[in-house]
């Protein structure tokens, strides 16, 4: 199968310059938003098969990838405006918007703030669960958010990746007599890695493709932009339903699998209630079921290309 010409290009708004890749053609446009910690080639794997339906543009949202590194701007507001401002510049017609995760909250925001807006999917993106007091029992806060947060206040200088492989929450799933064996055996590979491959995301041995799909793009990945989930500061005061009950064009929520620990944290983007009270405020949505992990897009890439593309039709 060939590969599809992907080119590379910035756009500056408001002082804030974001890269993206662009497949250019003459069918529909789809603007894809990557998740909190990758970048816009996280959505690499389902280029060909989606440029064959659509002219896509995928973005590095601020913080990620090749786009700027201002703390400042990692606001739900920022961000929002500046892919607004994207499609009327760039773009110059309706689009299609596809944002998985944190990509899905800034989806959701710029659909409510353009009519150039063809139709909504929203992957897996964590509404309500991640704002305000409830973000305090979930597995983003818990993970990401928490080692952005501590590798700040600590002031490190390391390698943030190895700083996150060393103290991410997915250590307490092994088991208790054999977690710090195997702990030390995967850090020291994770070590050797970087150490060779540097620029290259990281590889470890063992460790299955969805697990090491958070490291796709954190090379780039600023710390900073986790602060501003760890802080509440991201949404900048603006409630995910008063974003939701503003979008007018039709809209798609893909949820992946919901799943709790003993401890009541939720180990998934948003609930079902969450995923149903988000499809009650949007007038125009459903909502599609996935029987696996987050990154629907990645671990179901045939289902989710056919989603899309069933959705458009």
């Amino acid at each position: 199968m060939s590969k599809a010409k992907i080119i590379q290009n910035t756009f500056v708004s408001n002082d804030i310059s974001v890269h993206y890749y662009e497949i250019k053609n003459s069918l529909p446009v789809l603007l894809m938003l990557h998740a909190q910690g990758t970048n816009a080639l996280s959505f690499q794997n389902t280029f060909v098969e989606l440029s064959k339906k659509f002219h896509i543009f995928a973005i590095d949202c601020p913080g990620h990838g090749l786009s700027d590194k201002n703390r400042h701007t990692y606001n739900i507001i920022s961000i929002g405006n500046v892919i607004v401002d994207f499609i009327k510049s760039v773009i110059l017609e309706p689009t299609y918007i596809v944002g998985h995760s944190s990509g899905g909250l800034i989806a959701a925001y710029t659909a409510s703030h353009t009519q150039l807006c063809n139709g909504l999917i929203l992957e897996d993106p964590p509404f309500f669960s991640c704002q305000g007091e409830r973000r305090y029992k979930t597995f983003n806060y818990l993970d990401l958010s928490t080692v952005c947060h501590k590798y700040i206040e600590l002031g490190c200088k390391e390698d943030f990746v190895l700083y996150y492989f060393e103290n991410q929450k997915m250590w307490e799933f092994f088991p208790n007599n054999s977690r710090e064996k195997i702990k030390s055996k995967l850090l020291n590979s994770a070590k050797k890695y970087r150490k060779k491959y540097p620029q290259k995301p990281l590889k470890v041995p063992f460790l299955p493709k969805n697990a090491l799909a958070a490291y796709y793009g954190m090379n780039e990945y600023d710390p900073y932009f986790g602060e501003s989930f760890y802080s509440d500061s991201f949404h900048a005061d603006i409630l995910h339903e008063d974003i939701l009950k503003n979008i007018s064009c039709r809209t798609l929520i893909i949820k992946a699998k919901t799943n709790y620990d003993d401890e009541g944290v939720l180990l998934a983007a948003m609930s079902d209630e969450d995923a149903r009270r988000a499809n009650e405020l949007i007038p125009n949505s459903e909502i599609t079921y996935f029987d696996c992990g987050h990154g629907v897009h990645i671990e179901k890439k045939k289902e989710f290309i056919c989603t899309i593309i069933d959705f458009v039709k």
